[in-house]
């Protein structure tokens, strides 16, 4: 098999957003280390529950949609229970099986944090784009989303796992 290569086009292209990337989040994580005392997975955490129904989803769930490894995210609820923003529950229906749950500490603090949340992400992203390339830059990541999914799948907002499953809820 011969190496493709990359272009020097396609290198700038791969280091501007390795570069990028990076900063952004080392930025995020900054700005909500200062404001709100958490990292910015811990903040992904607690957005990303608070959009579940009941607030609430089945751990290995909440794993996937976040991209990291259950036991990351262990870790992670560990720390957002003791703080009391997070509880974790039994599923039900599933004796091998756990819920995070957002309290309702959780849902303030979340509510506390975003704001300046999304300033930062405004001001470092999208105030330095024109709407065209807000545009682009949702078709680029979407496509490569997609190329992520044997089925072809959207990887834009419908494509959360909570939404897309037919498992039970375990409540």
């Amino acid at each position: 098999m011969t190496t493709r290569w990359l272009t020097p086009e396609e290198q700038r292209a791969w280091r501007a957003y390795i570069a990028a990337a990076a900063l952004m989040e080392d930025a995020l994580d900054r700005q909500l280390q200062q404001e709100a005392g958490m990292p910015h997975l811990y903040y992904s955490i607690l957005a990303t529950l608070s959009d579940a129904p009941e607030r609430r989803l089945r751990m290995t769930e909440l794993a996937e949609g976040l991209k990291i490894t259950r036991s990351r995210l262990t870790y992670a609820v560990t720390r957002l229970e003791k703080d009391g923003l997070v509880r974790r529950e039994d599923c039900r229906w599933d004796k091998r099986g756990s819920v995070a749950a957002l309290t309702d500490d959780g849902m303030r603090v979340l509510e506390q944090a975003a704001p300046g949340h999304v300033e930062t992400v405004r001001s470092l992203l999208f105030d330095r784009l024109t709407p065209r390339q807000v545009g682009q830059l949702e078709e680029i990541f979407t496509a490569i989303g997609k190329g992520f999914q044997g089925d072809g799948g959207q990887a834009g907002g419908d494509d959360v796992p909570w939404r897309r499953r037919s498992t039970k809820p375990c409540s």
